[in-house]
């Protein structure tokens, strides 16, 4: 008897090192499921991104808070502020974010005296335009005005008496297309200022054929305008010792053969 209780007792009795009661964990059970999030916290969270993104949509373009209010110009001397803003077209009360900089920057560079424009936004409500005008490097007489004329063969000004400071250029057709212009100007950008600020006046009978003339009374037959370094080294050295020679016209349009008279 006492055996046999001793046997069912013993037969009851939990493994050894675990706590009465306790189960086994097992390789092939699986993990615990993980608890799902809040519904209504997703939802939250959504709503809130969404309620920023809309804010600052709004700010950004539909509210009164990031408006045009303020136009600044720079660098305009030949042009006024109001001609570039009025070419701009830009709208006060515009929102600032809807401003297309590149168009604005388009319509002022069509000013004639414009070269090139710069837009662009001071938040949180200006506009700020940087112009680069023109600038004149010669002077056509057309009748009873007088053409100035960028690099580029633009007429930047018309004026009624001649400007001083800029050489005289004499040529048949003074528009952006023609040939000649454009050979007696790559001519005269290229000069040096040693020889640049001596000269007083330029004739283009072709675009071959560019001659110079220098406030001294010296003519100098450049030719085209190609082999310009050559022509300046040999004419560097001839104009030096051209009024002891008496010399009063210089020939560099063939290098290889220069002559004087």
């Amino acid at each position: 008897m006492d055996a046999e209780a001793t046997s069912r007792a013993g037969g009851s009795r939990p493994p050894s090192g675990g706590a009465p009661g306790a189960e086994t964990d097992s390789p092939d059970r699986p993990p615990p499921a993980r608890r799902r999030p809040n519904r209504w916290k997703v939802l939250f969270v959504g709503l809130f991104v969404a309620g920023v993104l809309g804010t600052a949509t709004w700010v950004l373009l539909g509210s009164r808070l990031l408006v045009v209010r303020r136009i600044d110009v720079t660098g305009e001397r030949l042009v006024s502020r109001d001609e570039v803003i009025a070419a701009a077209r830009v709208r006060l009360g515009e929102p600032l974010a809807r401003l297309d900089t590149g168009v604005v920057r388009d319509r002022v560079e069509a000013v004639q005296a414009v070269e090139t424009a710069h837009v662009e936004r001071r938040w949180p409500t200006t506009v700020r335009i940087v112009v680069r005008e023109r600038t004149p490097i010669v002077v056509v007489q057309r009748d009873n005005r007088f053409l100035q004329i960028d690099r580029y063969g633009v007429t930047v000004l018309t004026s009624a008496a001649r400007p001083r400071g800029l050489p005289v250029l004499n040529v048949a057709n003074p528009t952006q297309s023609d040939p000649a212009l454009r050979a007696g100007l790559s001519v005269l950008r290229a000069l040096p200022p040693w020889l640049g600020r001596r000269v007083a006046g330029a004739e283009v009978l072709s675009p071959e054929a560019v001659t110079l003339r220098l406030a001294d009374g010296v003519t100098v037959v450049w030719g085209a305008p190609e082999r310009g370094p050559d022509k300046l080294r040999l004419l560097h050295g001839l104009l030096g010792d051209s009024q002891q020679r008496g010399v009063k016209t210089i020939d560099v349009s063939s290098p290889e053969v220069v002559t004087t008279s």
